[in-house]
């Protein structure tokens, strides 16, 4: 059997270090060496890829050239970075898939840089930079509700904004807090915690608690916007697959001068009423050709937590095709 081999220049790129782009164990090279049925070994100066296969060697070589340029910009790579530019560097092979590692929002408060780590994921933060309202839907672990956090702190920082506000309908509790025991922070903080760790990330808790004492970031349930105009913020409504028509509508038109609004939601995941209408599907048909408001739809290649969660996402997927599917063929 003819054995193909191609060395690749490492003397360049001393700026990286090696140790991140094999990977704990060696994972990184481990996975690309089993998909594309070559051997890689570091050589003085140099990476020799070699395997039965011409062409699975070219697509190995310009996937490490991609993989170096990212390391350039982020210093680290996890397998779940290496397995998601390959599939990517398939699926798009002319996009420069490290373009979009690059760009970093901010740091947070223990100096962890927060930046996209998909193509979706930049199409969302590019989208809230040139929009009043932005819609992120997707499933769970895709990051909307984190980068959208990111954003508003990066905002808030910048100046451009004069307060942050963080709302989500509480569902659970039929947005009628009055029965639940303590004061209203201890009502509403089991439905708002997700907005709390987002934020205790990027501001640290002691900055975090300061601001809100001062009423500079508000963390509320929905019902409390009702009634109030938001001039110079950066609003947030998370989970909003979970808003009715009539909450979506005031929500979006508490909208005030220089205010940005996010909204987040997955479509998959509602806990309204039988009967009751999501408000986020409803708002998807009436406002998809409206100026400054964009939807951005995530899917499972997005999900940056851990791996496991998309194979749960996909066998949840499964199941429910597998579902429409008898009961289509019981109505026939």
């Amino acid at each position: 059997m003819t054995e193909f081999k191609r060395e690749i220049d490492i003397n360049h790129i001393d700026t990286i270090d090696l140790s991140q782009l094999f990977g704990r164990l060696d994972e990184n090279i481990k996975f690309l060496e089993d998909k594309f049925q070559v051997r890689i070994k570091l050589k003085e100066g140099y990476l020799l890829i070699s395997g039965p296969s011409e062409e699975n060697i070219s697509k190995v070589e310009k996937h490490l050239k991609s993989l170096f340029k990212v390391l350039k910009q982020q210093k680290s790579l996890s397998l779940r970075d290496v397995k998601y530019l390959v599939y990517q560097g398939e699926k798009n092979p002319e996009v420069d898939l490290s373009k979009h590692f690059k760009e970093a929002i901010i740091y947070s408060s223990t100096g962890k840089v927060i930046r996209p780590k998909t193509l979706g994921q930049k199409r969302y933060i590019d989208a809230i930079k040139t929009n009043n309202v932005t819609f992120g839907v997707g499933p769970a672990g895709t990051g909307k509700t984190y980068l959208a956090v990111a954003m508003a702190v990066k905002a808030f920082k910048e100046k451009e904004v004069a307060r942050i506000i963080l709302t989500r309908p509480a569902v659970e509790a039929g947005e009628n807090l009055g029965f639940l025991p303590g004061d209203l922070q201890m009502k509403v903080d089991p439905y708002l915690r997700p907005l709390y760790d987002a934020i205790f990330d990027m501001l640290g808790a002691d900055v975090f608690y300061d601001l809100l004492e001062k009423n500079i970031i508000e963390v509320a349930p929905l019902a409390y916007m009702r009634g109030r105009t938001l001039d110079n913020s950066y609003i947030i409504l998370d989970e909003a697959q979970n808003t009715t028509s009539e909450q979506m509508k005031m929500f979006l038109t508490r909208l005030g001068q220089g205010s940005k609004a996010i909204v987040n939601g997955d479509i998959t995941q509602i806990d309204l009423k039988r009967g009751q209408k999501s408000g986020l599907l409803e708002v998807i048909d009436i406002l998809h050709d409206i100026d400054k408001v964009s939807f951005i739809f995530l899917d499972k290649s997005d999900i940056v937590r851990h791996s496991v969660v998309q194979k749960i996402i996909e066998a949840y997927e499964e199941a429910e095709e597998k579902k429409k599917a008898l009961e289509k063929k019981l109505e026939s």
